[in-house]
């Protein structure tokens, strides 16, 4: 299934992507990744972005992260042009609206599960006993009560994520994005993740999208898809 324009499917459009093009050059070539790409994406869907790699699925995640810009086009997040925002409130926006896991967690190993937590409250300039009980609050969430004051290093594989989880998550932003998030776990730390992460979805009412080549967790997301000739297409549809 193509089409001009992916609607959101619960009718309640939190952003809207318009006319989003990027390329690279490659010697003399130029490839295209991401060609006139128009999408809506509603708010708390949880949505999957599938396929081969090098299709430009990361490079579409760090662009709606705005860690990355486009050539051309739009993201309106509720409305507003986020490329259109100056440096500093740009850096607020993504800190207080959108939260990032990746399949590296990139905890600070000097750190404890809690101290890791804090970090974007503490950037945010939220008082420190704040932000701890923030932190706390999260970390208890994602099942890590007894692990607060351990650092990273003395983490399983598992709660490394959940702690990585918890830190994205720690100022409730409306978007989670997620590259590969269950790639460095064995299968049973990898459906305690998917089930985490589905909870969650429900229970904060967060936009959710994953990028991913494990077809279990896909299959838990409410809209699977793909990206073909730089655009995204329904997954299996093309």
């Amino acid at each position: 299934m193509t089409s001009t324009t992916i609607e959101a499917t619960n009718g309640a459009g939190l952003i809207k992507i318009r006319g989003l093009s990027k390329s690279y050059t490659n010697g003399q070539a130029r490839i295209d990744i991401l060609k006139n790409l128009d999408f809506d994406i509603g708010r708390g869907e949880s949505l999957a972005v599938v396929g081969a790699s090098g299709i430009g699925k990361s490079t579409f995640l760090q662009i709606l992260g705005t860690l990355d810009r486009p050539d051309s086009g739009a993201i309106y997040f509720q409305g507003q042009n986020v490329f259109e925002l100056e440096k500093n409130k740009l850096a607020r926006f993504r800190n207080e609206s959108i939260g990032f896991v990746f399949q590296f967690h990139h905890l600070l190993a000097e750190f404890s599960a809690l101290e890791n937590t804090m970090m974007p409250a503490l950037i945010n300039g939220h008082a420190k006993p704040q932000a701890r009980q923030m932190a706390e609050a999260i970390l208890v969430r994602v099942g890590l009560r007894d692990r607060l004051n351990h650092r990273v290093t003395k983490l399983s594989g598992g709660e490394q994520q959940r702690v990585a989880l918890a830190r994205a998550l720690v100022l409730k932003p409306l978007v989670l994005l997620a590259d590969e998030p269950t790639g460095n776990l064995d299968k049973q730390n990898s459906r305690h993740v998917h089930d985490l992460l589905m909870e969650l979805n429900r229970e904060l009412g967060m936009t959710m999208l994953i990028v991913t080549h494990n077809p279990d967790l896909a299959a838990y997301m409410s809209r699977c898809l793909t990206i073909v000739n730089g655009k995204l297409v329904v997954a299996g549809d093309n």
